[in-house]
């Protein structure tokens, strides 16, 4: 199956290169307006990650509830989701 590397809504092609110098800000990575052939691929994968992270926040959500084995006793339980539409 061929891709391609077209902007879905053109209109947002200067947001979307907006957003991705601040994750590159973020991560301390310098990128030049234009091309970057220069960044390795870490370096590349950080913004991205970046940018990722910033669109999808991992949520967490701590509680105590009681031992099901322990009589009496607590245990704190952690839940790690992310909120996606």
């Amino acid at each position: 199956m061929a891709r391609s590397n077209k902007t879905l809504v053109p209109e947002a092609k200067q947001a979307l290169n907006q957003f991705k110098m601040e994750a590159a800000n973020e991560v301390g990575v310098t990128l030049n307006q234009g091309y970057n052939g220069q960044l390795t691929s870490a370096q590349a994968g950080s913004i991205g990650g970046q940018m990722v992270n910033n669109m999808n926040p991992v949520r967490t959500m701590r509680f105590e509830r009681h031992n099901r084995i322990s009589q009496g006793h607590k245990i704190t339980v952690k839940y790690a989701f992310s909120l996606t539409v």
